[in-house]
């Protein structure tokens, strides 16, 4: 499998990182503290960049592979920003039969982006997910918070337009 790049330079600031080395002092004489420093440094940043990975191992004394291990093994941890509009199409069963393999391909075609990925403006993000649990309008996908169902890959850009 290829690896994803990052399609959003990192961008952390002062204040971020120095959030981020008052989080890792305050645990870092507790056991196990890797999984709630990493918890909190993704809600400092949105997400966890090696630059962030980097500065959380040197300061709880652990190895980088060590600190990465974690983050991609717990799906809560993301290695990628998210866009300021978080697309997310269901590609649950009932989404799936009714079409919703070509709506997320017409997404990653117009975004240019791969799942789990960003656009380099930091505008979208796209994911795919499991039953959302609204069968009845499949095939569905969300921006942010908003529900959009019964999908055909020619509602794609109307939707994107609503959001430029």
């Amino acid at each position: 499998m290829a690896e994803k790049k990052q399609t959003v330079p990192f961008r952390g600031t002062p204040e971020q990182e120095q959030k981020l080395r008052e989080i890792i002092a305050a645990h870092k004489e507790e056991k196990g503290a890797l999984m709630p420093v990493l918890q909190q440094a993704q809600e400092v940043y949105g997400y966890l960049p090696i630059e962030v990975q980097q500065i959380i191992a040197e300061g709880l004394g652990v190895s980088l592979a060590e600190v990465y291990g974690v983050v991609t093994f717990y799906s809560q941890f993301s290695l990628y920003p998210k866009g300021q509009y978080k697309i997310s199409v269901c590609l649950g069963t009932a989404c799936y039969v009714k079409g919703a393999g070509a709506v997320f391909d017409k997404l990653t075609q117009k975004l240019n982006i791969k799942s789990g990925e960003c656009t380099p403006d930091g505008k979208f993000s796209l994911e795919a997910c499991r039953c959302i649990g609204a069968c009845g309008l499949a095939p569905v996908m969300t921006v942010n918070d908003e529900v959009y169902g019964k999908l055909t890959p020619d509602d794609v850009e109307e939707i994107l337009s609503k959001y430029n």
